[in-house]
């Protein structure tokens, strides 16, 4: 197992003279991202191909973006050590001024890099082991001097969830229209310039759809938007098309620009393909980008990091180093505070990028020139000699940002007495900062390349050759415009007079029904018809009238009714201008003749009128139709409530009657009632009068004279009479229980009855059925008829 990144060897901060001890970084730190600052001759370059030499002696992936070329200089490992590998790089200006000539100044470095590599215990074996486990390619966008890639001719769609990771791929979307929108010379803001708002969204409406795009797609699309809005505007309303056009042609003519064409030579850039070959193998990926301007730079660094970011979202997670990206020269990329395209993607790294096992390394002999917010975010710190106090202070700053806890006394000093080649590591994996010089590179650091010295490090390799052969595909791929198939012509077939033409608009929700295909360029003729149907029913009270349209493709010699396609379309789904370059499939159908139109409209109305019908419901018992569009359930709320009203009246009338019968019950068990009372009155006085002549009066009575025996026979008479209303009085209360019970009964009838009346309407408010309601001829009324043409594949 690797010790670690052989870097260097430890150095004496006493002394200031290296140790006996080596330096090796552990490279999964490295997740964390890293920093190496440090002025022109300060041995930053070496350090930073030293970092990406151990990265692929431990099997780690490059991606190195080098905006100056010297990075070109990991391909000049020459394990033999030989003068002859060295004298093809020797600066002849160099050894001029040196009085030598190249093969003398090759024999002296070859020598040095010998001697130098023998001090670190490095040599021919570590070099071939390098040279040999790596697959070194640079590549040139925008120039096949070495690798081209094309850079932006391929658009496809990533491989990606639009809903999971929207915001990943909008970023990289607003790269490509930054950097595009930017070597097209139009400034753009990408939230407040149409330009860029435009062309994002058609981007994103693609890779939404999960369709691939290439730029004269693309421009294409510019003229005739797939999409109908942006924001809450009409695109026209937002975008006028005039000014669309000119957008188009103005791109178009940057596509068209003979320089441009090396921009879309080579392989697609693609990350996963850049960073490991087929077969699993490692791979040092070279952008080299010294031979572009600024604004070129900016958009292949913004596009190559956007693509980045989307690629490692398809990463699972790693603590491991996975793949090291590398920058040098990040001046002008991330700065404090200004906000060019490429920095979006470079904090997004620095933020993101350590849960997938991807690491970024920034280099830069100007601290200044970095954003506090970038440096916050790196965890290792490779310090070298700086040119002002200035410089010296925004290290510290940024370091004190990142991790706190750093003595800025003890740093400054440090940093003020490092010599050439002497850095300090500063890592946030560390407990202390180490003081140390860098190894020897395996890698003759020759300094920058031209691009022509480049094209001699590729002439003839394996990646250059399949970047050649790329090309070629791509160009037999893309035939010329011009190049049509035996059925097609560049000029529109002859339409009647009588009958209007029309292109479909790219942007109409249903051109997918029809099966056009948006991207083409080659049109076939459909027929489009628009028609007024009028359904009567004199029972249902209906006089409904319905605008049925429908689009005929594709169209025969004979027109076939069957092909109908039923939508729903608008005058904005139809543009009387044809797009740039149409071509037009020539068919069978005679487009020129009047006649062709006129049996098109008798088919139409003739199909229609048989089997065109409207279903409506029906409650047959309570006479009731819904109406055109109400659902059945709907049409039953109604049903109940007409079936309630019914109800209502038939009780209405019932209660009438009832009310009659009860008022009489009521009054007999009232009348029942009061004759109750009155014998119970009755009895009691009569109870109280026999009380009051007592039982031993009664008794005495009998005992005694016949005057008073006759007073006894009073007694009796007024006993018998009381008895006898008592059998009155038990009668009224049986009479009184006979009429309660009768009227209990009515009252339970009533309900019942009610309650009948109830459920009868109930179930009648069920009663539902559907009825179709047909056509007369005269019903059906075949507007005009237009020719719409359809692009296809």
């Amino acid at each position: 197992m690797s010790e670690g990144f052989y870097l260097g060897g430890i150095v004496d901060p006493k002394s200031g003279e290296r140790a006996d001890e080596l330096l090796h970084y552990d490279g999964s730190d490295l997740t964390t991202h890293g920093v190496i600052v440090g002025m022109t001759g300060s041995g930053k370059t070496g350090l930073g191909v030293i970092f990406l030499e151990e990265a692929l002696r431990d099997g780690v992936p490059t991606l190195i973006l080098d905006p100056k070329g010297d990075m070109t200089n990991l391909l000049l490992n020459f394990p033999d050590l030989l003068p002859a590998d060295f004298e093809p790089w020797i600066d002849e200006g160099v050894a001029r001024k040196e009085g030598k000539s190249t093969a003398e100044m090759a024999e002296g470095m070859a020598d040095l890099w010998k001697n130098g590599l023998a001090g670190w215990d490095l040599g021919p074996d570590q070099m071939r082991s390098l040279k040999d486990g790596t697959d070194f390619t640079v590549y040139t966008p925008g120039s096949e001097a070495g690798v081209p890639v094309n850079i932006v001719g391929s658009l496809s769609a990533p491989d990606l969830d639009w809903g999971e990771h929207s915001e990943t791929l909008a970023d990289e979307i607003e790269g490509f229209v930054s950097g595009l929108l930017g070597l097209a010379g139009i400034e753009s803001d990408p939230l407040s310039s149409r330009e860029h708002i435009l062309i994002s969204n058609l981007m994103a409406h693609a890779w939404q759809n999960g369709k691939d795009l290439d730029l004269a797609s693309l421009i294409g699309q510019v003229q005739m938007p797939p999409i109908r809005k942006l924001g809450v505007f009409d695109v026209d309303t937002f975008f006028p098309e005039k000014d669309r056009l000119a957008l188009a042609m103005k791109l178009n003519g940057l596509v068209a620009s003979p320089a441009f064409a090396s921009w879309m030579a080579g392989p697609a850039l693609d990350i996963q393909s850049m960073l490991w070959n087929e077969d699993g193998k490692p791979q040092a990926a070279i952008l080299y980008l010294a031979h572009l301007s600024e604004e070129e730079r900016q958009f292949v660094v913004t596009l190559a990091l956007s693509k980045v970011v989307t690629w490692m979202r398809t990463q699972s997670g790693s603590g491991e180093l996975r793949a090291l990206i590398y920058m040098d020269e990040v001046f002008g990329f991330v700065p404090p505070s200004a906000k060019p395209p490429a920095k979006k993607p470079i904090l997004t790294i620095l933020k993101q990028a350590r849960a997938f096992g991807v690491g970024l390394l920034l280099s830069t002999q100007n601290p200044v020139d970095l954003d506090y917010k970038a440096m916050s975010n790196a965890g290792t710190w490779c310090i070298g000699r700086l040119q002002t106090e200035r410089d010296k202070a925004r290290i510290l700053e940024g370091m004190q940002s990142a991790t706190g806890a750093v003595d800025t006394k003890a740093m400054d000093e440090t940093i003020s007495g490092l010599d050439k080649r002497q850095f300090i590591l500063h890592s946030t994996h560390e407990k202390e900062p180490s003081l140390f010089t860098t190894r020897w590179a395996m890698s003759y650091l020759r300094g920058p390349l031209t691009k022509d010295q480049v094209g001699q490090l590729t002439e003839g390799t394996a990646a250059k050759k399949k970047a050649n052969e790329a090309t070629a595909a791509a160009a037999e791929a893309s035939p010329a415009p011009a190049e049509l198939a035996d059925d097609e012509s560049p000029m529109a077939p002859k339409v009647h007079s009588s009958v209007p033409a029309y292109y479909l608009d790219p942007a109409a929700p249903w051109a997918s029904e029809i099966g056009a295909d948006t991207e083409s360029t080659t049109y076939a003729p459909a027929l489009a018809a628009r028609v007024l149907l009028v359904f009567d029913e004199t029972a249902a009270d209906l006089n409904h009238q319905e605008e049925w349209e429908a689009i005929y493709f594709p169209l025969g010699a004979h027109f076939d009714v069957d092909t109908a396609v039923a939508v729903d379309y608008d005058d904005r789904d139809l543009r009387p201008q044809p797009p740039a370059e149409a071509s037009y499939r020539l068919g069978d159908a005679p487009l020129d003749k009047s006649a062709y139109f006129t049996a098109a409209k008798k088919e139409i109305a003739d199909t229609l009128y048989r089997q065109r019908t409207v279903t409506i419901h029906r409650n047959k018992a309570l006479k009731m139709y819904s109406r055109i569009g109400e659902s059945e359930e709907d049409f039953g709320k109604r049903c109940d409530l007409a079936a309630d009203d019914k109800a209502d009246a038939e009780i209405a009338k019932l209660k009438d009657k009832l009310k009659t019968k009860l008022d009489r019950l009521r009054d007999q068990v009232q009348a029942a009632e009061l004759r109750l009372a009155e014998l119970q009155t009755d009895v009691s006085s009569r109870r109280q009068e026999e009380i009051l002549d007592g039982i031993g009066g009664l008794l005495g009575g009998i005992l005694s004279g016949r005057k008073n025996r006759r007073g006894v026979g009073r007694a009796v008479s007024k006993r018998s009479r009381t008895k006898s209303t008592e059998q009155r009085k038990s009668t009224a209360a049986t009479k009184l229980a006979d009429k309660i019970a009768d009227l209990e009964e009515a009252e339970t009838d009533a309900v019942l009855d009610i309650e009948e009346v109830n459920d009868r309407w109930d179930d009648v408010a069920t009663e539902i059925e559907e009825v179709e309601v047909g056509l007369e001829k005269t019903d059906v009324k075949v507007g005009d008829l237009a020719v719409v043409w359809i692009p296809v594949s």
